[in-house]
């Protein structure tokens, strides 16, 4: 038995029909009037597109540039988030000091390699001390500012941002270094 309902009953060269007559010329010659008509349309519509992007973009820009809690992506908005953006950039941590150390290691290396191994597991050492130091203030901070708030993510957001140089990091720092947070953030 077979699926094809072509193959029930027909002989084996039957022809199928599209199940619609051909066109005539004058159909034929409108059809392809109305699609040239939609393809200057296409261009204007993807045109009127690439500008809302752009304005989209730089809106998100300046947004990161300034903070501006409206033009900021969900993973970046609310008060928990920015309690944890303002809680890592108040401090200066190791982590954040790690890619510039690699570069002295790399020098130390070449220069004593038996202490550059050494600087390297003690950066590696005091970068892992500063995660876990900054997971448990973090989650801390959220449980007294935040009851009832879920902790799902707010160590890996808070550990990420940690790590980036604070000139890299976006949105901007909107906070001093040895800034006192506040206790409320609604």
């Amino acid at each position: 038995m077979s699926s094809h309902p072509a193959d029930e009953g027909s002989t084996p060269h039957a022809k199928q029909g599209k199940g619609r007559p051909t066109p005539t010329r004058k159909e034929a010659e409108a059809a392809a009037r109305e699609r040239a008509k939609l393809g200057t349309d296409r261009k204007a519509l993807a045109k009127k597109q690439r500008a809302a992007r752009s304005s989209q973009t730089r809106q998100l820009r300046e947004a990161y540039k300034t903070g501006d809690e409206a033009h900021l992506p969900a993973r970046d908005k609310g008060p928990l988030k920015r309690y944890l953006r303002d809680f890592v950039d108040s401090r200066i941590g190791f982590a954040e000091l790690f890619a510039p150390m690699l570069v002295l290691i790399l020098i130390l290396s070449a220069v004593n390699p038996v202490m550059g191994q050494g600087m390297w597991i003690m950066s590696v050492i005091l970068v892992l001390i500063d995660i876990f130091w900054i997971r448990f203030r973090a989650r801390r901070g959220v449980r007294q500012r935040f009851p009832g708030e879920s902790l799902k993510g707010v160590t890996y957001y808070a550990v990420v941002r940690s790590l980036n140089l604070r000139i890299l990091r976006l949105p901007k720092p909107q906070v001093k270094i040895g800034t006192q947070l506040p206790d409320t953030y609604r």
